[in-house]
């Protein structure tokens, strides 16, 4: 016998008003099946390529966390297995999908679309993540507290033989790092996989990769979007089975797919201070200014010149990564801001050859002179460089305003 119960949620947050909980007999299973006729309230999803040896117990362990939580769930398995993992799971109560196409982010971005639950749990089907622990992650979640709860093992407790040592100690750290700094996560796990988030959240989430940066691009979508994501310290146990990630394969695909979706941090800023460094190189150079005694000379100029010049490219090229693409984090300098949203072609092509004009006013000054001393008289070779850099800036300018304003129409 059965009845619905009104289980009463928070309104703030992005967790649903109320959320309607089919309760039955403890002595009947929470676990819904494909054709049941009872609305999940969550849906269990774990990607699984040949985890015959894992498979049975991480939907034991869902079953019990079920039991506990009182509330009905399917599991869905995304599968892409030769082995008999899609049957122990068909024959465990499991919804076993078959992905259309190939990857890890794709198998649950393909199991997601079919999950019918209001709260989502996503999860390695090897053993590392104890899915008994699910009511811990759900409860800020289902308390509309986050957005987001992800499991933390470097919080928690990493068990002897889980996890290479590489990944511990530097991999995770270092890629929790440059999430934390590029997109404002806050996390302390960013690759843990094991989470539960809402319906909600999750379509809030513009998530297209394939592979297995899918797991950096939830957190930096999350970031940008401002949505909240806390954190539960859980136990990362070893695994069942053979190991299917690449430890520096998937760690680069995972640091290029964070930094060109963050223009700004990988072009603007360095080209700025780039820029800035090179600035302040060839006035202190051509003032004569000495520092603790110390005159900087020619050479110290051409160094100043050389940091400005490659300092104005990379700040373009964050202008051309900007206006090309949908980057997740877009600049946040007000430089490149103001580039990419009021430098039309007629104003960038007047701003270069205005620069491009002052540095051959300039260059031509220093040449009569020189002509009319009979060549004997040899320029100023500060002055030259400050020139000809005026120059090549201004060349650069113009021929990048006619780039950006050609792959801005496109």
């Amino acid at each position: 016998m059965s009845e619905s119960v009104e289980h009463q949620q928070p309104t703030n947050g992005s967790s649903p008003s109320t959320q309607s909980i089919a309760v039955q007999d403890t002595s009947s299973s929470w676990l819904v099946s494909a054709d049941s006729d009872i609305q999940p309230a969550i849906s269990i999803v774990m990607p699984t390529l040949n985890e015959e040896d894992g498979i049975g117990e991480c939907i034991e362990r869902i079953t019990t966390a079920l039991e506990e939580l009182k509330i009905h769930g399917e599991i869905l398995i995304s599968d892409s297995s030769t082995d008999r993992t899609p049957e122990i799971a068909r024959e465990m109560g499991a919804i076993v999908v078959e992905p259309d196409g190939k990857g890890y982010g794709y198998a649950y971005r393909y199991a997601f679309e079919r999950a019918r639950g209001e709260y989502i749990v996503m999860g390695d089907a090897d053993t590392t993540y104890d899915f008994e622990s699910i009511p811990r992650l759900l409860e800020p979640v289902r308390d509309g507290t986050a957005d987001i709860c992800m499991g933390s093992r470097l919080n928690g407790e990493i068990r002897d033989g889980s996890m290479p040592t590489l990944h511990q100690y530097i991999g995770n750290p270092l890629l929790t790092k440059f999430l934390n700094v590029f997109y404002g996560a806050g996390v302390s796990d960013a690759h843990s996989g094991f989470r539960v988030f809402t319906r909600e959240a999750y379509e809030t989430l513009d998530l297209n990769t394939d592979g297995m940066e899918f797991a950096s691009e939830m957190i930096m979508e999350a970031g940008a979007k401002d949505l909240h994501i806390e954190e539960v310290p859980i136990i990362y146990h070893e695994r069942e089975g053979e190991e299917t990630l690449d430890s520096f394969q998937d760690g680069w695909r995972h640091v290029r797919f964070m930094l060109v979706n963050a223009p700004g941090n990988l072009f603007s800023i360095p080209g700025i201070m780039l820029g800035v460094v090179g600035l302040a190189i060839m006035a202190i150079a051509y003032s004569g200014l000495s520092i603790g005694g110390v005159s900087l000379g020619p050479h110290s100029m051409i160094a100043g010149s050389l940091l400005v010049l490659v300092g104005f490219q990379v700040l373009c090229m964050g202008v051309f990564a900007t206006v090309t693409s949908d980057p997740i984090r877009r600049p946040t300098d007000p430089i490149t801001n103001w580039m990419t949203s009021s430098l039309r072609l007629d104003r960038g092509v007047t701003a270069g050859l205005a620069m491009f004009g002052l540095g051959a006013v300039y260059a031509g000054i220093m040449i009569s002179q020189w002509i009319a001393s009979g060549f004997t008289q040899i320029p100023l070779l500060m002055a030259d460089i400050a020139a000809f850099t005026a120059i090549v800036i201004g060349l650069q300018t113009v021929f990048n305003s006619f780039l950006m304003s050609t792959v801005a129409s496109q």
